[in-house]
């Protein structure tokens, strides 16, 4: 196939999209393996290396720039991406195979982290803090990082990217932005977004490439004074490691094995719209999916009953179809690992209640897959599978019902669902999770509130809302006599 200009997205450094001879490689549209959806370049460490050194020359003017013309840039940045939703929308699902509304969604959340992130530019950076001394005037102000490294994974490739980057420029960083290999093309078109709208150079510098050279270089280069990152946690602990080693501020956001307790008094209808909800949109690719669905006796059989009824009804295909409800794996590997987990699940004994077929001639789709008599030592109870894979438990009371919630090295989002206040209460003092949720479902949080993770699922540091400032700004206190 015919390399193009138009299909091609180069690395953006120093405010140019660069023409090179770096390799390209294909982007592959997972419901359709053999469409090429644009190319993306495999950069080298010298590409890295300049767009750390744009970012650097570029951080003195931009943190010296006032706060309310940072956050007008960003207005107009959301502006432009809420113009270009359709096209973005559409690049997303066929790129990494989420369906069209869903796409649409992202994106446009993408324009509400904008314009909140926007509006952090007129809010206040410090507090007056009273003094023993009654002739000194004693202050806190924010003062920037430096140099950023965002490193983004490929499940959601607008909003993970917006929300790290967004508050990273208008606390007065400036960025050197890598998102996964599998999503590069759509995270091109988001930076062209942050171009036009006018961010001087050197601010927001784009780089594509492998984790190996690209991510573990950002990771380790002496300039970039903070790494953010969203992905697995095998790879978070290197990133972790190498920015630990050289004292450099990090921010890790990892796996999940997030359940969802139904209890005998639930509202069992709205239990299995948000389990199918929560554990297979995006085809289950989500770090806050349902996994495990730990179901009291009492109700058991009759939960499992009604979302067998539902996920069986579930309409698999190319996003691009308007009857899709659910779309393929975002990658080969991705479906090639998803399947294993399936075939292990059914090896360890689980019974595989429904779904787990494949079409692998017409793109990477495995269908809804519900097990039953999983126990918790089972693989599929116990890792991430990242994939439409639904764990049913069966317990007998609330208090094992937490306990095998809580039963897992992750502790990323878990939800109850019960009309008991003590049930609900219970739960929200015990269970080990940073986003817990009442009779809702696992996935997802508002743009405004904090979003992390407990135990192995993140470094114990807050994304989103107001709790973004506390990674990518430090506190200065300030005494004047």
């Amino acid at each position: 196939m015919t390399i193009t200009v138009e299909q091609t997205y180069n690395n953006h450094i120093n405010g140019v999209w660069k023409t090179d001879s770096e390799e390209k490689k294909p982007s592959i549209n997972p419901a359709h393996p053999r469409e090429v959806v644009g190319y993306y370049t495999m950069s080298e460490s010298a590409t890295l290396h300049e767009a750390v050194e744009a970012a650097a020359a570029a951080k003195r003017e931009w943190r010296k720039m006032a706060e309310p013309a940072r956050g007008d840039i960003l207005y107009k940045a959301a502006a432009v991406l809420e113009a270009r939703v359709e096209e973005i929308a559409e690049t997303m699902t066929k790129e990494m195979g989420k369906t069209l509304p869903e796409a649409k969604g992202e994106t446009m959340r993408g324009v509400q982290i904008l314009r909140y992130y926007a509006g952090e530019g007129m809010r206040q950076n410090g507090d007056v803090i009273p003094s023993t001394d009654k002739d000194a005037l004693m202050f806190t102000n924010r003062t920037p990082l430096g140099v950023v490294g965002v490193i983004t994974p490929w499940n959601f490739p607008v909003a993970i990217p917006v929300w790290k980057i967004a508050p990273a420029l208008v606390y007065g960083n400036t960025v050197v932005f890598k998102p996964a290999q599998e999503a590069a093309v759509t995270a091109a078109k988001v930076v062209e977004c942050l171009a036009e709208a006018g961010l001087p150079e050197g601010v927001l510098n784009f780089v594509t490439g492998s984790g190996s050279v690209i991510g573990r270089g950002l990771a380790e280069h002496p300039d970039v004074n903070g790494i953010t990152f969203t992905g697995s946690e095998q790879v978070g602990r290197g990133i972790g490691q190498a920015a630990l080693a050289r004292g450099a501020k990090y921010q890790l956001e990892m796996g999940g094995k997030n359940p969802v307790i139904v209890t005998e008094d639930a509202d069992l209808d709205a239990a299995v719209d948000a389990v199918i909800s929560g554990g297979l949109k995006s085809t289950g690719q989500k770090c806050t999916a349902t996994s495990r669905v730990i179901v009291q006796s009492g109700v058991y059989e009759g939960f499992k009953e009604k979302l067998l009824t539902k996920v069986k009804d579930i309409k698999v295909g190319d996003g691009m179809n308007k009857d899709s409800w659910m779309g393929p794996c975002a990658s080969e590997k991705q479906f090639r690992s998803v399947t294993s987990y399936i075939e292990t699940g059914k090896q360890e004994g689980a019974a595989l209640l429904c779904g787990g077929e494949t079409m692998p001639e017409e793109g990477y789709y495995v269908t809804p897959a519900v097990f039953d008599n999983v126990d918790p030592d089972m693989t599929i109870a116990r890792e991430e599978i990242f994939g439409p894979v639904l764990a049913l438990m069966k317990v007998e009371t609330l208090e094992e019902a937490i306990e095998t919630a809580n039963d897992t090295e992750y502790g990323l989002s878990a939800s109850i669902f019960t009309n008991n206040i003590q049930e609900s209460l219970s739960f929200m003092d015990d269970i080990e999770a940073g986003l817990v949720r009442i009779n809702a479902e696992s996935a997802g949080v508002e743009l405004q509130a904090p979003f992390g993770g407990m135990k192995n699922s993140s470094s114990h540091s807050r994304e989103q809302g107001e709790a973004a400032k506390e990674f990518f700004t430090s506190i200065k206190t300030v005494l004047v006599k």
